[in-house]
């Protein structure tokens, strides 16, 4: 008996552990790895980070794989060539490509911010900021076609400015080092995402003087997309996809700034934990975050009202077209 209680020990030792799991002996189902872009690394992008950081995606069965591709042309190139399965990148650059003649289009399926996430920054300290004050100045925007740029300019105009003959325009530095011209000098005013605004506020760089986000209105800024083949092709990723993010959407919304600071920090090692609540409640409290990935109608158009205002709408484009909001309202539904 002694021998044959050696034997079956050593037995089970042998076994793989996934014998010993609750699913009937079977292992458990491999996680699902999805390649995504984004098209910058910013606190912006809180719900994502969130999603990441409370196992919302490994709760749906998927593995992501977060690169960041710095910029809209970069990340579009990457989803394009097959080097990311979906991207989180402005929803223009979706009517750029198939404006240039596709056969597979890219497509909007989730919608992750609902405002601009710029902020005008200026080099001196203004008490009482008013937008004539933007004339006769050197400007640093952002890059020409992109979202930020148009939002820019779109809002420029809206307080009687015209950004081409009010003042310099600077438009022709890189999206990574447009931070680093203007505190190497470069520009009165500059439009700065987050951190950095607040980061240059709190080292004296700079201070912020007005929300592009707040003058703009809702626009869908960011959103999730991928090419139509691999979404026809990978459905139930897509959906799984877009119920982690809708999870998260809820999580922030319920939850204030300091526990989603908390909850995203892993992502932001470098940056204090007291400057992030104070961006996520900014952004939180303009409204910049979707509380839902549906992507409507009034939103698109308002995209494309913008676009034309900066004369780089190359044609109108009907909603059903680049945009399927199927996914969201599944996941909304569940």
């Amino acid at each position: 008996m002694k021998k044959w209680a050696v034997w079956l020990c050593s037995l089970l030792l042998l076994l793989p552990l996934s014998a010993c799991t609750n699913d009937g002996g079977q292992s458990e189902k491999p996680l699902k790895k999805v390649r995504l872009a984004e098209v910058t690394h910013s606190i912006f992008y809180a719900p994502q980070y969130v999603a990441l950081a409370k196992g919302f995606f490994q709760e749906e069965g998927l593995d992501v794989e977060l690169t960041t591709t710095w910029g809209g042309d970069k990340t579009m190139t990457t989803l394009l060539s097959g080097g990311a399965d979906i991207a989180l990148v402005g929803s223009e650059t979706s009517i750029y490509v198939y404006a240039q003649g596709t056969d597979d289009p890219v497509i909007n399926f989730a919608q992750l911010t609902q405002t601009d996430g710029t902020f005008l920054v200026s080099r001196e300290k203004i008490d009482h900021f008013t937008w004539e004050m933007l004339k006769g100045s050197t400007f640093l925007g952002q890059r020409k076609g992109g979202m930020p740029q148009m939002v820019g300019e779109f809002v420029l105009k809206k307080h009687g400015i015209d950004p081409h003959q009010d003042l310099k325009l600077i438009q022709n530095v890189d999206f990574a080092n447009i931070a680093n011209a203007f505190a190497s000098g470069t520009g009165d005013f500059v439009q700065l995402f987050e951190p950095t605004a607040s980061i240059f506020e709190q080292e004296g760089k700079g201070y912020i003087v007005a929300s592009f986000g707040t003058e703009s209105g809702r626009v869908p800024y960011t959103s999730y997309m991928a090419k139509r083949s691999y979404i026809k092709a990978n459905k139930d990723v897509i959906e799984k996809f877009t119920r982690a993010i809708y999870k998260a959407q809820q999580w922030v919304e319920s939850h204030n700034a300091a526990e989603i600071a908390k909850a995203i920090q892993p992502y932001f090692k470098d940056t204090d934990l007291a400057l992030i609540e104070k961006v996520v409640d900014r952004y939180k409290s303009q409204g910049t975050y979707a509380t839902d990935p549906i992507l409507d109608e009034e939103e698109w158009n308002h995209l494309q009202d913008i676009m034309a205002e900066a004369g780089e709408l190359p044609k109108r484009i009907h909603v059903d077209t680049l945009v399927d909001s199927s996914f969201a309202k599944s996941a909304m539904n569940k």
